[in-house]
């Protein structure tokens, strides 16, 4: 892979840096115009240089469906209705067109790793979006990592068999909807240790304090490694803890290794709804897991469908969301939909230091603040160091 230079970039802790990027690593850091030239450059000068963003936490399958499905009530249990009716319908072509539309969005973007859960569909070809999301996936190989993981493990077992001979990555499933939580937390286990693969569940997405999967889930770990990755989404249900069962729960799951990934808008959007008031942000807690040493992602989760009814694939708005209404720090929230999420994908750091993957995303923006706050659409993208995508924006006053 040929070297790169990039030149005159502000770094997120501040000051400006040149990179030289070669074998898709970054392999030198220093003060701007000072390295040597001689392979091809980007001046960088008025962009501030992030890690490319990783999306823990997508449904590509869903995404921008709304209008066509609706769901009419708002709230989780009319979305999973109205989601239901509507995949009685889709076929194949379309569940790969509007992913390969949705994936093209997270790229220019700034996302270069992206985990989609993936339902398997009503009717007699259940497998038809998995089928889909996989072309999808050989279509952006090398520009683009993309990880799916299977929903529902409640389906026979023959038919999530079907789904991993088919190349499916991981296993996903919703305890808090089974009848018997425990028993879907322990079936996922065995299953997905079963088919070699890695576990991310759908967790706690409601506001009951007396919800259980994520206990369930690090009580099960407890009891008997597990050999893979796992990782618990949404746990909306710890936000509704008193603070120091919270904190103690927090503790439990840095203990069992499990990454949580925490989906603020489709949470903001879904949660809720029920209460007169005073209205629950429909977030986990997130400073409780923070400070026991969970792996705390974030992701956009549901992107203009039933379960979220607007959204842009964008990770910078997924953190201005974390500072807003989850008051982490910017620097926190960019950490979740970088560092963490490709942690919590499994793959190796990315950034603008030795070293790393030079999987990056050059935004025009003097701060992170800036970037955050006005989620600057002006961005380059940068996968294995190689320029992917680029946004160019003309804005006039007349």
């Amino acid at each position: 892979m040929s070297a790169l230079l990039l030149r005159a970039a502000r770094l997120p802790e501040g000051g400006e840096r040149d990179l030289l990027i070669e074998g898709g690593l970054v392999r030198r850091v220093a003060p701007p115009w000072r390295l040597p030239p001689g392979p091809p450059e980007l001046d960088l000068t008025g962009h501030l240089l992030l890690p490319a963003p990783a999306e823990p936490h997508a449904h590509l399958d869903k995404a921008m469906t709304f209008d066509a499905a609706g769901a009419p009530g708002g709230g989780l249990p009319a979305a999973v209705g109205a989601w239901r009716v509507h995949a009685a319908r889709i076929t194949e072509a379309d569940v790969e067109a509007r992913a390969r539309r949705a994936v093209d969005e997270l790229l220019l973007n700034g996302v270069t790793a992206v985990r989609t859960h993936a339902d398997l569909l009503p009717g007699a070809d259940p497998l038809r979006g998995i089928r889909a999301l996989l072309r999808v996936r050989e279509a952006v190989r090398g520009r683009m990592d993309l990880q799916l993981a299977v929903l529902h493990p409640e389906a026979p077992e023959s038919v999530l068999r079907g789904a991993f001979e088919l190349g499916a990555d991981l296993l996903g499933g919703c305890p808090h909807l089974a009848p018997d939580p425990a028993a879907a937390v322990a079936r996922g286990l065995r299953l997905a240790e079963e088919f070699g693969v890695g576990l991310d569940l759908h967790a706690d997405e409601n506001l009951d304090p007396a919800s259980a999967d994520l206990r369930l889930l690090a009580a099960a770990l407890g009891r008997r490694p597990f050999p893979g990755r796992v990782t618990a989404s949404h746990c909306v249900s710890l936000g509704a803890l008193p603070a120091e069962e919270a904190a103690r729960l927090a503790k439990e799951v840095a203990g069992a290794g499990i990454g949580v990934v925490t989906l603020p808008q489709t949470n903001l959007y879904l949660q809720g709804r029920a209460h007169p008031g005073p209205v629950p942000r429909g977030l986990p807690a997130l400073g409780a897991l923070l400070d026991a040493g969970v792996t705390l992602a974030a992701g956009g989760d549901n992107v203009r469908d039933p379960f979220n009814a607007v959204g842009g694939f964008d990770p910078l708005e997924t953190a201005s969301l974390l500072v807003s209404a989850g008051h982490l720090s910017p620097r926190e929230a960019l950490r979740a939909v970088t560092d963490a999420a490709r942690e919590v994908l499994g793959l190796p750091p990315a950034g603008p230091f030795p070293g790393a993957v030079a999987d990056l995303l050059a935004v025009r923006a003097g701060s992170l603040v800036e970037a955050l706050g006005a989620a600057c659409a002006e961005r380059l993208v940068l996968r294995a160091g190689r320029p992917v995508a680029r946004t160019t924006v003309r804005r006039e006053l007349l």
